[in-house]
């Protein structure tokens, strides 16, 4: 977690440099949490019900409670809220901290299956009792190995009220950091009997670096069934797929739009919010948010849904964008009702009025009202349908609006689109299809091959019509520079491309003009020989999809071999030139030239067990939990210390690579009752497992282990000022995780074995290198 902090530190403005050097939460205290013009803007709007505003304004001046998410898809998510419940909140409910009594985390009442949690407990308190750094520590190692999620509560909201399935194509538009992108992957993957759902989700962000963010987060959760590439969100690709072996334009089942925005709702959070923030804030977002929007629309398929979302409170970014979008639907969009889909949650209705607010204090309820001097600055697309009849049909009361007082969260707002029809602009131009192939890269945008004016967005109603999707501010402007080409050219184009001249997706090497340049990703043939010794050496079943395995080089051997699901390669084949790839795949195979004596010069991957197990048929050796305890306690057990059922299994398998399976007793209720599968080799006399040292902690947790590192042998940090460039993204999102697998453990970590197992002292150890082959 410390990596991400330093890099969102970096992004900050120099400011927050001075505070850093003071400590933890020094600084802070210099920001009065006051801001007049944010007050009366409020006041005057009427959002917060009538003598609710003192309540709402002492709410936002409050630190944010801290909230957890257990992972939902994987099966042992249940076992992690049993060891939550039994083992660190039992306890806290009993703690005293200077005569004061500890308030136990509590479940959020709206969120399914007591999988969300939020506590008040600050940072100060928990350095102050040793149990509750043990419980600190337990929700950094979850977190770092995918179990556990801290996100902020309202924000968890978005993907829930997508209603993802298993067999939903999914577009993220703007997803870094990736909190809600994990939660759409877990819904994916709601059966884990499945390895490769139909579905998958493509998750896209503007800025490069963020996008290797995104990728530590999606690849804690180790799905072969999501990518994240990178592109501005109002013009982003469409891309192509083969269906039944023609070209056919994908279109996506769920689109979650969470757009940029002023971010007035976290200000419990985000104190610099509060001297920042001025009205010009949602002036200049609103035009950006509305192309995002518009472009999202025109990918979804007839019958999917759309989430809208911001951390605003304000109107102009929110039911703004949303009447804004009705009206260019003409009744292709609706809103829909979402009031019974989480029971629990408290809401405001959307409102149908409101006014707008230079930072002078000026109000303007109309665009008439509006000076000329100010045209540049707002739109008429700002204010509220003028026709009551058309506004009382676009149902805005149907989007919801959290408010801090009420349930003790930040601010969010949150709206439902169903796409009934075809976007108009798209219905008018059905021949664009089929045409060269310019149009098959600008299907489904429609447009007229005449670019649009200065004043418009790449994705406009046709000529003739009078709507427009108005460009709001100075800082727009590169934006609408990059769009004014023929709309089909536009969106094949990458986010600061230069499009002069050209008449169709730029060559590949444009899309890497900006940021770092990525490795290619290279699908496995049939007949490649390093399928030879991995089928023979684990019999893989006759249905394993080698078509879906990749690597990320061309020339040289092949280090890694990663999966992805059959949907995923389909997109990649057909959109190579279209769009730029970040990360895809899950890990399944690493390089171990050691390993080639015995067999096959590939071993097993932990991140990819669960994808790749259940087509494997050999090298499988069943565990119990004594065994696992002494594979993760101790670097090199000798077979001798397995029980006596494992131990035979071993003594029959050549050395190499293994699966240790544990499969769990419902006579045996004291046990896990979930499926483990881990990663191991199996040496000349030894046996070890393969895990990275926070799955370690976790899987000894399950199993009843208490887990605590002494804080003296917590490592040092490296100074932020060591690496740049790639390097340092990389660094920042963990992107190698091979560096973490093959790193030991460090020597202070100490486990407790409470249950009085024999190897209560010894060291844990993931040195996970291939050299091992032997005790």
């Amino acid at each position: 977690m410390g990596k991400r902090s330093r890099q969102r530190q970096k992004n900050q403005n120099a400011g927050r440099d001075n505070r850093d050097t003071a400590g933890w939460g020094a600084g802070y205290a210099d920001i009065i949490k006051e801001n007049k013009l944010f007050e009366n803007y409020y006041k005057e709007l009427g959002l917060v019900p009538e003598g609710e505003f003192e309540q709402f304004m002492e709410a936002m001046r409050e630190p944010l409670p801290a909230t957890i998410r257990i992972t939902g898809y994987k099966s042992h998510a249940k076992e992690i809220l049993h060891c939550l419940k039994e083992k660190y909140f039992k306890d806290i409910q009993e703690l005293e901290i200077d005569g004061q009594k500890i308030e136990a985390p509590q479940p959020l009442s709206w969120y399914p299956d007591e999988q969300a949690w939020h506590t008040n407990m600050s940072r100060k308190i928990i350095r102050k009792s040793p149990l509750l750094e043990k419980f600190h520590q337990f929700l950094v190692s979850e977190t770092e190995s995918g179990n556990i999620s801290r996100q902020e509560a309202v924000s968890m909201i978005p993907p829930l009220l997508l209603k993802i399935e298993p067999h939903h194509k999914i577009l993220d538009m703007c997803a870094a950091p990736g909190s809600k992108t994990a939660q759409l992957i877990e819904m994916l993957h709601a059966d884990m009997d499945v390895p490769f759902p139909e579905g998958f989700v493509i998750a896209n962000d503007v800025d490069n670096k963020r996008c290797y963010l995104l990728v530590h987060q999606a690849k804690r959760l180790n799905s072969p069934c999501i990518m994240v590439v990178n592109h501005d969100a109002s013009c982003i690709p469409t891309l192509e797929i083969n269906s039944n072996g023609k070209k056919d334009v994908l279109f996506y089942d769920r689109i979650l739009c969470d757009v940029p925005c002023s971010g007035d709702g976290t200000m419990r959070k985000n104190i610099d919010v509060w001297k920042k923030w001025t009205t010009s804030n949602s002036l200049h977002l609103h035009g950006l948010q509305l192309r995002i929007a518009v472009r999202g629309v025109e990918q979804l398929a007839v019958g999917g849904r759309m989430v809208y979302s911001t951390c605003s409170l304000n109107p102009i970014e929110d039911e703004a964008v949303i009447a804004a979008l009705l009206e260019k639907s003409e009744g292709a969009l609706e809103l829909a009702d979402c009031s019974a889909d989480l029971p629990g949650l408290k809401w405001m209705p959307g409102v149908t009025s409101w006014k707008l607010m230079t930072k002078e204090g000026q109000w303007y309820t109309d665009w008439s009202e509006v000076p000329s001097s100010r045209h540049t600055q707002i739109r008429p697309t700002m204010f509220p349908p003028k026709d009551p009849e058309k506004l009382a049909s676009f149902h805005l009361e149907r989007c919801m609006r959290i408010l801090p007082h009420h349930q003790n969260t930040g601010g969010f707002f949150v709206a439902v689109l169903v796409k009934k029809a075809p976007m108009p602009w798209n219905k008018r131009y059905p021949k664009l299809r089929k045409d060269s192939k310019l149009s098959s890269s600008a299907a489904h945008t429609g447009g007229s091959k005449e670019a649009p004016s200065p004043g418009d967005t790449p994705h406009l109603p046709p000529e003739g019509s009078t709507e427009k999707v108005e460009g709001n501010s100075q800082e727009e402007k590169v934006a609408k520079e990059a769009d004014e080409m023929p709309e089909g050219a536009s969106v094949g184009q990458d986010a600061g491309a230069k499009p002069e001249g050209m008449c169709g997706p730029p060559p590949s090497k444009k899309m890497r003009l900006f940021g770092y340049k990525e490795d290619p990703f290279v699908f496995l043939s049939d007949d490649d020989p390093v399928f030879t010794t991995i089928q023979s050496f684990y019999d893989l079943s006759p249905d394993f999809p080698k078509l879906n395995v990749l690597t990320r080089t061309h020339e040289g051997k092949k280090r890694n071999l990663y999966m992805v699901s059959k949907e995923l390669r389909n997109v990649l084949l057909n959109n190579s030139e279209r769009m730029k790839v970040i990360n895809t795949g899950v890990k399944v195979w690493s390089r171990n030239s050691e390993g080639e004596e015995f067999g096959c010069a590939f071993r097993l991957a932990q991140e990819g067990i669960y994808t790749l197990q259940p087509y494997i048929r050999s090298r499988i050796i069943r565990v119990s939990v004594e065994d696992i305890k002494v594979l993760l306690t101790q670097e090199n057990p000798y077979l001798s210390k397995l029980e006596d059922e494992a131990h035979a299994q071993a003594q029959k398998i050549g050395m190499g690579s293994i699966v240790l399976k544990y499969i769990p007793n419902p006579n045996n209720p004291g046990e896990p009752q979930c499926p483990i599968q881990l990663c191991g080799w199996r040496g000349k006399t030894s046996i070890r497992a393969f895990v990275p040292r926070n799955e370690r902690f976790h899987y000894l947790r399950m199993l009843g282990v208490e887990v605590f590192r002494d804080k003296q042998g917590l490592g040092q940090k490296r100074s932020d000022g060591e690496k740049d460039g790639k390097e340092e993204a990389e660094d920042a999102a963990e992107k190698d995780e091979e560096q973490e697998e093959e790193r030991a453990a460090d020597k202070e970590t100490e486990l407790d074995l409470e249950n009085g197992n024999e190897n209560g002292s010894s060291e844990s150890k993931t040195d996970c290198g291939d050299k091992e082959t032997s005790s």
